[in-house]
């Protein structure tokens, strides 16, 4: 069945494809933390069997639960909520880590859910604090003026934390040290991308 509704864009919508293209082969439990409006944890389950998509807020849940009502729908904290350890083959999130304060601790939460042989994959929001920074800021104001244009920008219903308590080289460092070999990039748009695959047992 085809889905009617419109093509809906913003900045977070535009970076989906970084996470489902880091979904293995095989997967067959996926996580989405901070699901908000649940379009990413709907987009993962055409690809994974077995998807549940957590967030604190029941409003916006009610909202995911018209996304797709074979997805789990978990209202909680990632942080405390009592998963099972290594129990998901994919443990995604887009725009959620800088509305958890501590950046180790949360990598770390992340790892924990993982299966062996599974990845986390992320991307988040975080403050501008270099040169280099600012260079991504004014390619990103560029570019979100363009896919404006073209598709306008969807407004989703999740809280909003602005400005990021993080910075870009804040994540990166907190990645190489809990997350070793995990792959970081800067994206345009105010976001950066994140990627580990967490070594086979």
């Amino acid at each position: 069945m085809t889905d009617a509704r419109p093509t809906r864009w913003n900045n977070n919508i535009h970076y989906h494809r970084l996470i489902l293209d880091a979904v293995p082969t095989g997967a067959r439990t996926a996580l989405d933390v901070g699901t908000g409006n649940g379009l990413l944890a709907a987009e993962l389950h055409k690809l994974v069997d077995d998807v549940t998509g957590i967030d604190p807020d029941a409003d916006v849940l009610k909202l995911a639960r018209q996304e797709d009502a074979d997805v789990s729908w978990v209202q909680g904290d990632i942080l405390t909520c009592p998963f099972p350890l290594a129990s998901f083959d994919v443990v995604a999130s887009v725009a959620t880590i800088h509305h958890l304060p501590d950046l180790d601790q949360t990598l770390t939460r992340l790892a924990e859910l993982t299966a062996p042989g599974g990845v986390v994959a992320a991307v988040g929001l975080a403050r501008s604090s270099r040169p280099i920074d600012v260079v991504y800021d004014v390619a990103g104001l560029v570019q979100q003026h363009g896919f404006k244009r073209r598709h306008g920008i969807w407004a989703h219903s999740a809280p909003i934390v602005w400005p990021p308590p993080h910075t870009y080289a804040d994540v990166r460092r907190s990645a190489a040290r809990v997350l070793p070999g995990a792959k970081w990039s800067r994206l345009a748009m105010w976001r950066y991308s994140l990627v580990w695959n967490k070594p086979a047992a």
